[in-house]
């Protein structure tokens, strides 16, 4: 790069701010000046108290000052031993009296009148009485300094208030530069060191980001095949999935200027601000050209246009996304600036910032499957010491669902826990209480619980565990617990659910019907009911509500579906009618109803089961999967779940292994029909070149 590397100020350490003490120093000076000029000050006397002196033989010298009208008198040494003098000047002095004087002084009208009343007095010294006289003109700079010291004051402290107001640093260093854009800048002189090797899990979005990174280094790679570099890349995907790593990465690797910043930088009270800070930051950006700028949380600025807004009203965040748009991709402007921007929610952004010549591409970061976790385990395992046994497949298989910030979360939880235990190394148990404590919350284990709660949790964690043991499409169960947690109130039962995207009404009525066991557990045992399934209930309410008004799987309502994804959260109106709200309500309470005695005569089916888990989780308090193999045996179902074929050493690849073995069976015939038809057309050949060359003829 010709220019050179603009410093990021956010990374450079905070340099002492010496202008407070030099305003301090000032004041202390002017301060001391005027407190010793004070202290050192002769004492005024008059005339006629001079005239006494005088006759008296205690002067030893008098200095007229015509310019100021004034005349000092100093005393002779001996005097200043009188008492008459001596308490007097110290009274007024309070370092001492000072020999060297003046210790008096007096003013006089006008110096023709003074020398007038000087002679007289000369007249009528005697013969040994002599002091000397001296007239001067001179500037008191110490009275000077002292009148306009305040003053002087004043304007050198508004001086260092304007320059640290134009400085852009520290509290109220960006009154002049409000407008200025925030955004911190990575080159050569502050690079990341997060590169595409820290990345995991994310393959298909690395590649959709890695090609730009390419592009800026080999353009000519692309360029001759007419391609043109993307203006600008969109990472969407849930909290926690590495969309701001990915970001990360990229600064790490590109070989250009990064600037990075966020989306609420550009928000502020006052009008005009936003939009002063796009074209300040594109501004910079076009001076680096090429070089990459990383908006995170972008929804903070991009929301659609024209929502919410009162008739009439300005609305600084829309003029802000304006200057974005026209910046991004208006009549001038410049394509050696792609953006990078990051959102969890991106239905609420502006159709105009969405569509391509802003955005081209779209990058979809979804949380990770079994595969994707593996690989993310593997990242964060690289600097924790573990045991032997610790196997980053069976910790994916054991957190279905987490993101990659989740991931890591759980690696440091196990890395606490073991430090806490004092071991030398983290083990899987440590692993297991780890995702316990990020699932659950802090195990509470002060917290009292009656024996008849303790009993009714048992039985209720029991009814889960039974229902998904023998319901062929319920998740898998790994673990049931009635230990007291945080989030999990007084017990927990943890599941792998498959990693499929597309369900069955039976596989939907087999949650249910697993998420009412505990339910249907207390009122076969106590035949009473209580507070503690409100999360199962309000789950089953979900899926009940999504079989009939969403997914079209009720016969009753038919293949119609009420779900609009772009209606407003708060939005008022139904698409159906009473009458049909009506139906929807009987048939939503139609399925609970046939769910649950589904699943009470399960649990009659299976009351040994169900006796036989509650007391083992009285007594142990946690149960695992082991556990309820030796007692109840296994599931009487042969499927085999995706998540014992990985930990098995199976690979799942990112498809399964039936259709791993359909490609590989299909690659394999197209072989065999390649090699056939070059073998016929080997045969073919002399015959083709006989009839050739008698054409010829």
């Amino acid at each position: 790069m010709a220019d050179k590397p603009r410093k990021n100020s956010v990374n450079q350490p905070g340099k002492p701010n010496y202008q407070i003490w030099v305003i301090l120093g000032l004041m202390t000076f002017i301060f001391g000046i005027s407190y010793f000029s004070n202290s050192n000050s002769a004492v005024e006397i008059s005339f006629k108290r001079f005239e006494q002196m005088v006759l008296s033989n205690d002067v030893k010298q008098v200095v007229l000052i015509g310019n100021q009208k004034i005349v000092e008198v100093t005393l002779k040494a001996e005097a200043l031993q009188n008492s008459k003098y001596k308490v007097q000047l110290e009274q007024q002095n309070r370092f001492g009296v000072q020999s060297t004087g003046p210790q008096y002084f007096f003013k006089i009208a006008s110096v023709e009148t003074f020398t007038q009343q000087r002679n007289k007095m000369d007249a009528r010294l005697k013969a040994n009485v002599e002091y000397e006289f001296m007239n001067d003109d001179r500037s008191d700079y110490t009275h000077m300094l002292f009148n306009s010291g305040f003053f002087i004051l004043i304007i050198v402290g508004f001086w260092f208030l304007m320059r640290r107001m134009t400085g852009g640093s520290g509290p109220g260093g960006q009154i002049f530069n409000i407008g200025k854009s925030k955004a911190a800048l990575f080159d050569q002189d502050s690079k990341v060191k997060i590169t595409f090797d820290n990345v995991a899990g994310l393959d298909e979005a690395k590649e959709e980001v890695k090609e730009i990174v390419d592009f800026l280094k080999t353009p000519t790679k692309f360029t001759n095949l007419g391609g043109k570099i993307p203006k600008g890349a969109l990472l969407i995907g849930p909290p926690g999935t590495g969309k701001t790593l990915l970001a990360k990465a990229v600064a790490g690797e590109a070989a250009v200027p990064f600037f990075t910043l966020s989306g609420s930088d550009f928000v502020e009270m006052f009008v005009g601000v936003g939009a002063a800070r796009v074209r300040d930051l594109f501004k910079q950006a076009k001076e680096k050209a090429p070089c990459i700028v990383f908006i995170d949380e972008i929804d903070a600025i991009g929301r659609s246009r024209g929502k919410g807004q009162m008739p009439g009203s300005n609305d600084e965040r829309e003029n802000t996304l304006n200057s974005l748009l026209v910046e991004m991709d208006g009549f001038t402007t410049d394509s050696g600036v792609i953006i990078l921007a990051a959102t969890n929610r991106p239905d609420v952004l502006d159709q105009a910032l969405l569509r391509p010549g802003r955005f081209d591409r779209q990058i979809s970061i979804d949380k990770p499957d079994i595969v994707g976790r593996d690989a993310i385990f593997k990242v964060h395992l690289g600097p924790i010491k573990t045991s032997k046994d610790v196997e980053s497949r069976n910790l994916a298989a054991q957190t279905p669902g987490f993101a990659g910030a989740e991931i890591a979360n759980v690696c440091n939880e196990a890395a606490l826990i073991a430090a806490r235990k004092d071991k030398k190394a983290v083990e899987p148990i440590d692993f297991q209480d780890a995702v316990d404590r990020v699932i659950g919350g802090l195990e509470k284990k002060t917290k009292i619980i009656s024996p008849e709660e303790k009993k009714i949790v048992a039985y209720h964690e029991a009814g889960h565990a039974i229902a998904g043991w023998y319901l062929e499409h319920a998740d898998p169960l790994v673990k049931v617990s009635i230990v007291p947690r945080g989030y999990a109130a007084l017990g927990y039962a943890q599941y792998l659910p498959r990693e499929q995207h597309l369900h069955q009404t039976d596989q939907l009525v087999d949650e249910m019907c697993m998420a009412l066991g505990g339910r249907a557990a207390e009122q076969l045992i106590f035949g009473k009911i209580s507070t503690g399934a409100l999360s199962d209930l309000e789950r089953i309410t979900k899926i009940a509500q999504s079989i009939v008004t969403v997914y079209g799987m009720n016969d009753a309502i038919g293949n119609i579906s009420y779900y609009d994804s772009k209606q407003s959260e708060y939005n008022f109106n139904k698409p159906y009618s009473e009458a049909t709200a009506e139906r929807i309500d009987k048939e939503v309470k139609n399925i609970v109803d046939k769910a649950y005695q589904r699943t009470l005569d399960l649990l009659k089916k299976h009351g040994d089961s169900l006796e036989k888990v509650a007391q083992a989780l009285l007594e142990k308090e946690v149960v695992f999967q082991s556990d309820l193999e030796e007692m109840l045996g296994k599931r009487p179902f042969d499927k085999e779940t995706n998540y014992k074929t990985f930990t098995e050493g199976g690979d799942l690849g990112p498809k399964g292994n039936e259709e791993s073995k359909n490609e590989a069976a299909i690659e394999e015939l197209k072989s065999e029909v390649k090699s056939e038809v070059e073998s016929e057309d080997k045969q073919d050949a002399p015959e083709n070149l006989e009839e050739t060359a008698e054409e010829t003829k």
